[in-house]
């Protein structure tokens, strides 16, 4: 199914408050025997990279979803200033992370960013486009693109928190973006590029 593409710039009217959520609990099954959150490019773990992008881009608070091996995760994000919430479900897979992630931001946001701790290359402006994008009145559903093509982050509004929080799988909120979205062109192929492999590095 294809979404309808948006370009900046926007002319934001809003400035509701938007929170980040990052998932960092995955079991990393695809790369092999290590976690690949805490594999390093230029010096620093992917999860670090992948959170000094929400907390460079305009959106507060962000919170840091972990599970799998939580203590080396939580290491690699030390003396940065996010929350920790802890799913312990997260073997089930990408849809228990959102949930933890939104019930830990939903009281203080009418608005939230997931992003995907193994996507350290998106850059803050791409993050920023979205919550502009959201605050000029364009969607309430919305991926950040690149040529067209949809990739992550995602930024989801209040009105989908209830329906976010009963997905389960591995999907996050895929079936949610798909019905109700619209793609933020951001011009970054950082947003379409993730680490499965120990290639894809």
């Amino acid at each position: 199914m294809s979404l309808p593409v948006v370009t900046p710039p926007f002319d934001a009217t809003d400035s509701s408050s938007v929170a980040g959520v990052l998932l960092a609990a995955g079991t990393s099954d695809r790369y092999g025997d290590r976690n690949k959150l805490l594999a390093t490019h230029d010096g620093d773990p992917l999860v670090r990279h992948a959170a000094r992008t929400l907390l460079d881009a305009p959106v507060d608070p962000v919170a840091v979803v972990v599970g799998h091996e939580a203590g080396r995760v939580r290491a690699a994000l030390a003396d940065l200033d996010v929350e920790l919430a802890y799913n312990e479900d997260y073997a089930s897979g990408q849809a228990s992370s959102v949930r933890v992630g939104v019930d830990a931001v939903r009281d203080r946001a009418s608005a939230v960013v997931v992003a995907l701790g193994d996507m350290p290359f998106v850059t803050p402006a791409s993050v920023e486009r979205l919550v502009d994008a959201h605050a000029a009145g364009v969607g309430d559903a919305l991926a950040a693109a690149h040529d067209g093509t949809r990739g992550n982050p995602v930024l989801f509004a209040d009105r989908f928190f209830d329906a976010l929080a009963d997905v389960t799988g591995d999907v996050g909120g895929r079936e949610l973006l798909l019905e109700h979205g619209q793609l933020v062109e951001t011009g970054d192929p950082g947003v379409r590029r993730d680490v499965d492999e120990p290639d894809d590095l």
